[in-house]
């Protein structure tokens, strides 16, 4: 398990396979490529579960609102093809990461041992990480919750 990297510090860069937003199937994603950027990497469980329906909805319903001020990326564990059927099952119009290898959820430090009725298991942790256009962490928002991540997204763009 690895440390979450923190403001100041350079980004971990990745190429990982992304779908949907200006992304087509099979295309992958070089986060060094975005430099000049916002970018909004956000990590979150599983797709189509509640909690994170709930995140991605509220990224789409505010979509004019961060389309203007950063590139925004979901990241999970999910494969490509269970993105591409939430993407389109909630008409998200951002892409999302597929990290099947775990490499970005460790190179982030939001792969962790967490709990659920008693019961002890590996997860991504919900944690979104802002980057500036130099390719350094501008602010970690730890443990967001669904209803409040928008705000908070926001409000570290500013």
């Amino acid at each position: 398990m690895s440390t979450q990297p923190q403001p100041g510090t350079k980004a971990p860069d990745f190429s990982a396979p992304v779908v949907g937003g200006d992304y087509a199937a099979d295309s992958t994603l070089k986060l060094s490529s975005l430099k000049g950027e916002n970018v909004v990497l956000y990590f979150y469980p599983k797709d189509d579960t509640p909690g994170c329906t709930k995140q991605a909805c509220a990224i789409r319903d505010g979509w004019s609102s961060i389309a203007k001020k950063a590139k925004v990326f979901g990241v999970s564990i999910d494969s490509a093809k269970k993105h591409a059927k939430f993407i389109q099952k909630y008409e998200l119009p951002f892409p999302l990461i597929s990290d099947e290898d775990h490499a970005i959820v460790n190179a982030y430090g939001v792969w962790v041992e967490k709990t659920l009725y008693g019961r002890q298991y590996m997860g991504t942790e919900r944690t979104t990480f802002v980057i500036g256009p130099d390719g350094k962490i501008k602010a970690v928002l730890p443990k967001v919750k669904p209803d409040e991540h928008l705000d908070q997204v926001l409000k570290a763009l500013d």
